[in-house]
């Protein structure tokens, strides 16, 4: 049972008792970039995930507030993430966006006491293989969900799953927008291209200026000068608010809770994943460590506070991190400066967001899908065991054609399945050599002996079975060497138990030899030594040899 963390210490409070003025322009000049950075990003995932593009802002300022000032990690920034784009726009089109505070709400409750239990180091038992095939799901979830406004159709409600939703974008292929998708094409080559560009210029003062805000200002340019009957955040919207809302308490009861559970439970553990895994890249960039705890707690306090200002779920950012990282950051107040970047450009220049069309936005998140995937693991896959692939390929298209959750579970199961049949196979029971025996003892007529190697487990129970076997006959003494057994549970020692009053039976004794401390303690916490007899558990092979040659064999 994991013990309770009672102490509550933020990385911020760590930081700031030896924070000097060197370190707070670093932490300065990459907030205000890092905040330019969110602001797209943050609208687009917003916009894909069914909501107004200033439910992304609220959820970059405040969440990425309680991440910097409450987690665990130095240089993480936290924010909407493109993870979560396809399941907040299944819980919002089931449930409605009070399903989605409240499920939020609730995931950070859940992420808060998960950090209070120490469950932060739990989340890295998640398989690769699992994480690799999600990720790219959803990556190809984006794509799927950009193609709406890059192409301009003309599609009221899309659905949101994925057969409906293809078959939907399908059906409306003739309502495309030449000039929106002229737009999107556009857009997207200079979201790609700018980093060629600026590496080619070498010019440092571009190569700080991300290529998402050039394509977004440009864009905005275009719309605004040439008229382009293109959406946009004004036609679909109305625009964005020029301030903060105010906290609104969302209206819980338990059926409403219970109806809940399952977006609940996916969005924290997702949530608890990405963050822990953002953490950890941030960690191999400046040489740090961060307190997995922690940092569940500070994700659990943002998840908390985001929606009732008007945000959604949040987590660790790879992407917005890693610009933090490389701009400058020393401490968590960069992050704090970031989401005082984007209130500040809420409060002062929210009016200007009227143009921004959206397929600009939807060419940002193509971007954003494009560089979350891992596509190189496909071409991998030849390398990797059969195993691997079963579970990284069904993770992958359970994720795009059925559900997150589902595919995370039927990922978790295969992953299980597999590794007991490899430890399974493992496991092994040989008898000892005849070189072995001491003294007048010979192996093979009245005594025998066996070692067992592995783990004795539910899955490998049937190979200590093969000494009760009917079809083969019972020596006077059997020796069973569990030197090189690495633990055993209880299903294992109802085996041995069984093995032992088998024997019994038949008038065989059976004597232990080399028990490792956990397979012994188990023997010793159950009964079994007291009822099998200590005289017949001895140190090693040898010694249970000599007791044989010794007593048994000279009194017969």
């Amino acid at each position: 049972m994991p013990q309770i963390q009672l102490s509550f210490h933020p990385k911020l409070l760590e930081s700031l008792k030896h924070y000097k003025a060197a370190d707070f322009w670093g932490d300065l000049s990459a907030g205000i970039t890092v905040g330019f950075v969110a602001l797209p990003l943050a609208m687009a995932f917003a916009i894909a995930s069914g909501l107004k593009p200033e439910a992304g802002i609220y959820t970059a300022i405040v969440a990425g507030f309680c991440v910097s000032a409450f987690g665990g990690s130095k240089v993480q920034i936290g924010g909407p993430a493109g993870a979560f784009i396809v399941i907040v726009y299944g819980i919002v089109a089931k449930y409605g966006v009070d399903g989605l505070i409240i499920s939020t709400i609730l995931s950070g409750v859940l992420l808060f006491a998960m950090g209070v239990f120490k469950f932060g180091t739990l989340v890295r038992f998640v398989p690769v293989a699992i994480v690799t095939g999600f990720t790219n799901g959803i990556a190809v979830l984006i794509l799927l969900s950009q193609v709406k406004d890059l192409l301009g159709l003309k599609i009221d409600n899309l659905p949101s799953d994925f057969f409906p939703k293809t078959a939907s974008l399908i059906e409306h292929l003739p309502t495309v927008s030449v000039e929106t998708t002229l737009l999107s094409f556009a857009s997207a080559a200079v979201v790609f291209g700018w980093p060629v560009i600026t590496k080619k210029t070498g010019l440092a003062i571009l190569q700080r200026i991300p290529g998402s805000i050039v394509a977004l200002a440009l864009g905005t340019v275009a719309v605004t000068v040439f008229k382009l009957p293109v959406e946009t955040i004004g036609t679909r919207f109305g625009g964005i608010p020029g301030s903060l809302p105010h906290p609104v308490f969302p209206h819980i009861d338990l059926k409403t809770i219970h109806g809940l559970m399952q977006p609940t439970i996916t969005i924290a553990l997702l949530g608890a994943i990405e963050s822990l895994l953002c953490a950890r890249v941030a960690d191999g960039l400046i040489g740090d460590r961060h307190d997995p705890n922690q940092e569940l707690m500070g994700q659990g306090i943002a998840n908390i506070a985001s929606p009732l200002f008007g945000g959604y779920t949040a987590t660790g950012t790879i992407a917005r991190t890693v610009t933090n990282i490389r701009t400058g950051a020393r401490t968590p107040v960069a992050g704090i400066i970031h989401a005082l970047t984007l209130l500040i450009i809420v409060l002062v220049a929210a009016p200007l967001a009227k143009n921004v069309p959206l397929a600009t936005l939807g060419a940002i998140l193509v971007f954003v899908a494009y560089n979350m995937g891992e596509w190189h693991e496909f071409l991998r896959l030849r390398h990797f065991s059969n195993n691997y692939r079963a579970i990284l390929l069904t993770t992958f298209v359970l994720t795009v054609v059925v559900d997150l959750t589902v595919a995370v579970e039927v990922g978790l199961v295969l992953s299980c399945f597999f590794f007991i049949t490899r430890i399974s196979s493992l496991t092994r029971l040989e008898p000892v050599p005849e070189v072995e025996a001491v003294g007048a003892v010979k192996l093979g007529g009245d005594v025998e002996a066996y070692r067992l190697y592995g783990s004795l487990f539910f899955g490998a129970v049937h190979k200590l079975e093969e000494l009760i076997d009917p079809g083969r006959p019972v020596p006077k003494v059997l020796i069973l060497s569990l030197t090189n057994l690495l633990n055993m549970d209880t299903s294992g020692l109802e085996a041995l138990e069984n093995v032992y009053e088998t024997l019994k039976k038949k008038g065989c004794r059976l004597l232990i030899a080399g028990a490792n401390a956990q397979p012994l303690s188990l023997m010793q916490r159950s009964g079994f030594v007291r009822e099998f007899g200590e005289e017949n558990m001895f140190e090693n092979t040898a010694k249970a040899l000599d007791f044989v040659g010794e007593n048994l064999l000279r009194k017969s």
